[in-house]
């Protein structure tokens, strides 16, 4: 009794529970890292790789811009194939090496269906039908119905084949593996305008062909002047972010193709993304004009083929974009060690002359003095302290310095700008502008815009196109700045436009050597900056002004059809009231009950002659008409000119295979003269 009375309140532990904290394991502690690529393999939503339908859409997106790239970088008119390819289970299985196996055990996999489910599901569908077929007898409208969607397990994923051929420059043969095989190299990195967002290319995309397949990409390329053609088969080491090639070898080049083809095999999903692949190669076609896309979707079951071509329209290219140098004031403290690193130029004041855009040798001295005592023009740039590298630092903020100019950038251009549109939408009017390079952090932007109305495959109210470096941002559209001045800024009635009943469509391009993206997938660019917000709403209003005159101009010719039509349809009824009235007087006149003089009196006779009838006043009254129209319509096209539709020029290919030609560009038109 004592024990148990010594014990109570505080029970003794149990055996094997003890509350000794235990002690980390050593490799717990142990330091890891991570390679670039295991990092993209782990978050690649950043780049875009959601989901296998995002991932479609993106591997699509990421080789047709490169492809782009590596054609205009040679000045050479763009033609790129694309073609998805779709791989069934047994396909892909035998691709692999893996036999198929027939299913044993049926309630082991996820879309298996109890009986009782099963059950529950005939019943909520035979309600389902019950009601549509009262509301059908009701009169009420009836919505189709939908086809139960099954459990999917992750095992029934469907795979692609993305093949992607143009006619570039093509890759360096020892290069090859790198390209594709290494995260974070490329030959697109330093201050320009680029069409990337991250810089990671395809190379994303065979990291997840890795972790979704397991096969390698093929790439076939070929350059100019070469008599061979690069073949390389590789996958990537994701922890050593190294490519991890299979073969790498060197091919007869028969028709000396120049260009590049990639092959990649993926886990996708075509049905959710179909509208947002297909709206993206006509978004790019948009601003693309000069370049012809060919694009094929490939199944078993022929009915989902797909095969469109987008022509090109003309081959007025946008210069290449040029590098540039940093401006002072979008600078860092890190930036500007690295520079000092990197530079060739051995004392601080070429440094500042030649490192940086807007200072030249008077200005580089100011600011030397004013750094102060222990700064001297000669003064080595390598053997700057780290407390000197902050005082420059601090200079280039407080300072202030000329804007950069944006001779850097390569717009579309307001000419191919409006030929894209009106290839792909039909309106049936439009309007361009392309405004002057600005400064936001600096960094030089340009915003050009376009505004339809009317055309086909546009849905009514606002159909909002968003370009960022001339490639389409199809996703977050709600929070992007065009959106939003489209839908808020913009005063649609001022300009005789109806934003719910007119098909508008809104075009608005920035160009820029950083595009300040928001989000981690950087679909787009936020409401926040007030330079880029005021920018695209000069550029919108400036094409709604343009279009308010031709709209003005169209209402006048249609009410004047009108008036036209009206007095038209009151000659017969005028000209019997008239001719009643000269017949009534002419009875008078003749009767001398009341007299009429000079011209009165000879058209007084004429009627008693019958020289006047009923159908010559109604043949004058016509003339009348059809002289007032006339005068009318001159005058509008004296003040409006003479033609109301735009007759834009039907693009014919030169005969010649290297044609000489000097392009005079204007910002809406481009005259060229044939040598």
């Amino acid at each position: 009794m004592e024990t148990g009375s010594s014990s109570e309140g505080s029970p003794e532990p149990k055996k094997g529970k003890s509350k000794t904290p235990r002690k980390p394991k050593a490799k717990d502690s142990v330091l890891k890292q991570k390679s670039p690529a295991e990092f993209f393999a782990e978050n690649k939503n950043i780049a875009g790789f959601d989901n296998p339908g995002k991932c479609l859409y993106t591997t699509v997106r990421e080789l047709v811009e490169n492809s782009l790239d590596s054609a205009e970088s040679i000045s050479e008119l763009p033609v790129v194939e694309v073609t998805i390819e779709e791989i069934g289970k047994s396909k892909f299985n035998s691709m692999i090496g893996l036999v198929d196996r027939e299913r044993v055990d049926e309630a082991l996999y996820d879309d298996h269906e109890t009986a009782k489910a099963r059950e529950r599901r005939l019943a909520k569908e035979a309600k389902a039908q019950e009601i549509q077929a009262k509301n059908a007898a009701l009169g009420k409208k009836v919505k189709e119905t939908t086809a139960s969607k099954g459990m999917k397990g992750r095992g029934e994923a469907s795979f692609y084949r993305v093949t992607c051929k143009d006619n570039g420059r093509g890759m360096p043969h020892d290069d090859i593996p790198n390209m594709f095989g290494r995260v974070l190299s490329g030959t697109k990195y330093g201050l320009k305008q680029t069409r990337g967002k991250f810089g990671l290319g395809a190379k994303m995309a065979l990291i997840w062909s890795k972790m979704s397949t397991g096969l390698p990409i093929e790439i076939s390329s070929s350059m100019r002047d070469q008599d061979y053609m690069s073949f390389c088969r590789l996958d990537i080491d994701i922890h050593r972010n190294m490519p991890h090639i299979h073969v790498h070898e060197k091919r007869e080049n028969k028709d000396q193709w120049c260009g590049a083809e990639i092959q990649i095999v993926i886990e996708g999903n075509w049905t959710t993304y179909r509208s947002k692949i297909l709206h993206y190669m006509r978004q790019m076609a948009v601003i693309t004009p000069y370049a012809q896309f060919l694009f094929k979707f490939i199944s078993d079951a022929p009915e989902k083929n797909v095969t469109i071509k987008f022509a090109r329209r003309t081959d007025v290219m946008p210069p290449v974009p040029l590098e540039t140098k940093h401006h002072p004031s979008s600078v860092d403290l890190l930036l500007i060690k690295r520079l000092i690193t990197e530079t060739s130029k051995q004392n601080l004041l070429q440094f500042l002359q030649h490192e940086f855009v807007n200072i030249g040798k008077s200005y580089a001295e100011r600011l030397i003095g004013e750094m102060g005592p222990d700064f001297s023009p000669k003064m080595s740039v390598k053997s700057l302290t780290s407390q000197q590298i902050v005082r420059i630092n601090q200079l280039f903020r407080q300072a202030k310095f000329d804007d950069p100019s944006g001779d850097c950038l390569s717009p579309a251009g307001e000419y191919n700008l409006r030929l894209g549109i009106i290839k792909e939408l039909h309106p049936d009017m439009v309007a361009t502008y392309s405004g002057s390079a600005q400064v936001f952090e600096g960094h030089p932007f340009i915003v050009e815009a376009g505004v339809s109305v009317g055309g086909k495959d546009v849905k009514q109210g606002l159909n909002i196109f968003r370009f960022a470096n001339r490639i389409p941002l199809l996703f977050e559209q709600g929070a992007d700045v065009v959106t939003r001045t489209a839908l808020k800024r913009i005063n649609w009635n001022n300009y005789k436009i109806n934003q719910t009943q007119d098909k508008i469509g809104v075009f608005v391009s920035i160009v820029s050597t950083k595009i300040p993206f928001k989000g981690t997938g950087k679909e787009y660019i936020g409401d926040d900056i007030s330079e880029i917000a005021t920018a695209v709403k000069s550029a919108v209003q400036q094409c709604c002004i343009q279009l308010k005159s031709k709209i003005v101009k169209k209402i006048q010719a249609r009410e004047q059809q009108e008036r036209k039509r009206n007095l038209s349809k009151y000659i017969p009824d005028a000209t019997n009231a008239v001719y009643d009235v000269l017949k009534e007087m002419a009875q008078l006149h003749a009767s001398k009950k009341k007299r009429y003089e000079n011209e009165d009196a000879e058209i007084l006779k004429k009627v008693s002659a019958k020289l006047i009838t009923k159908d010559t006043l109604r043949q004058k009254l016509a003339e009348h008409v059809e002289k007032v129209d006339y005068e009318m319509a001159l005058e509008y096209a004296t003040h409006g000119g003479v033609s109301e539709e735009p007759k834009e020029a039907i693009y014919i290919q030169s005969l010649e295979t290297e044609p000489k030609f000097i392009d005079l560009r204007s910002p809406i038109f481009v005259f060229r003269l044939f040598q």
